[in-house]
């Protein structure tokens, strides 16, 4: 494989497990526009872990999505103090506050970075894709996945039928934030550098985009969600500095068809409709 397609599966593994963590939160009705935020925490608990505390590769890997939770669980409670418009720039306030420390932290290298010094192969980013992908369809179609579910359609009948919604909602936000974490761990260990400047308002925006171009709805949604702005780009790239206003004509058109998301519940049933008709 090449390392233009080595680099490009790279970002779309990290991407996908990026975007899983923002759906989960999605899935139970809350928008978190402060991913890049969690992305951080986990890059650069990684690098620190990795690189000055001299963890081995695995352990920082998973302690980085540990921290990441932790910072997920806590920081639910006063978010979801608030409501709507509200709770997007709590998120996003978030992420900003996140980038802003780490861009004036001596400890983490502020505005130089940070050098990773241990590395992980692409195999390693392809299977924490896959296992996140699939954890990810596990957890929808448990209790846990149809309480988020029914909270994400209608809150008011979901504590009517005895759900306990902030419970959910914050279930949501820890597991979220392990798995943005986890992107971030990886995609330090991957390119071996990691600033603060990259996580910036601009890729909490994208990711979000994968999300609700994808769809919310069903698991589908962020995978295709992040084909569809992974792979698109690089399609339109032969057109030079045009293939960005080309892609955000497909984008408005893909909002302006699709509001609801590519992947919907719907489109799923008669998908699994059509196949079951054809068995038969």
């Amino acid at each position: 494989m090449s390392g233009y397609l080595s680099g490009v599966l790279a970002i779309f593994c990290v991407n996908l497990i990026f975007a899983y963590g923002i759906f989960v939160t999605a899935a139970a009705g809350q928008i978190n526009l402060g991913g890049a935020g969690f992305q951080a925490i986990g890059a650069y608990a990684t690098g620190w872990l990795a690189g000055q505390a001299g963890l081995p590769i695995g352990v920082s890997i998973v302690a980085a999505a540990l921290i990441t939770a932790l910072v997920g669980f806590l920081i639910s409670f006063p978010v979801l103090r608030t409501r709507g418009v509200y709770m997007v720039l709590a998120t996003f306030a978030f992420g900003e506050v996140i980038a802003g420390f780490l861009l004036h932290s001596d400890v983490f290298g502020g505005a130089m970075g940070m050098v990773v010094p241990l590395h992980v192969e692409l195999w390693v980013l392809v299977v924490g894709a896959a296992v996140t992908t699939l954890a990810t369809f596990y957890l929808m179609a448990t209790r846990l996945g149809l309480a988020m579910r029914a909270v994400n359609d209608d809150e008011d009948a979901s504590i009517v039928m005895g759900v306990n919604v902030r419970a959910v909602q914050v279930a949501a936000f820890t597991i979220g934030g392990a798995f943005t974490g986890l992107s971030g761990a990886l995609y330090a260990l991957n390119f071996g550098f990691v600033e603060a400047q990259y996580f910036n308002a601009l890729l909490s925006i994208y990711i979000l985009l994968y999300v609700l171009i994808g769809g919310t709805q069903t698991a589908w949604g962020p995978l295709v969600g992040t084909v569809f702005f992974t792979i698109l780009p690089e399609l339109f790239r032969v057109g030079g500095s045009a293939r960005y206003l080309i892609f955000g004509i497909v984008i408005v058109f893909m909002m302006a068809l699709r509001p609801e998301g590519i992947v919907t519940r719907s489109l799923i049933r008669r998908l699994s409709f059509r196949g079951g008709a054809h068995a038969s």
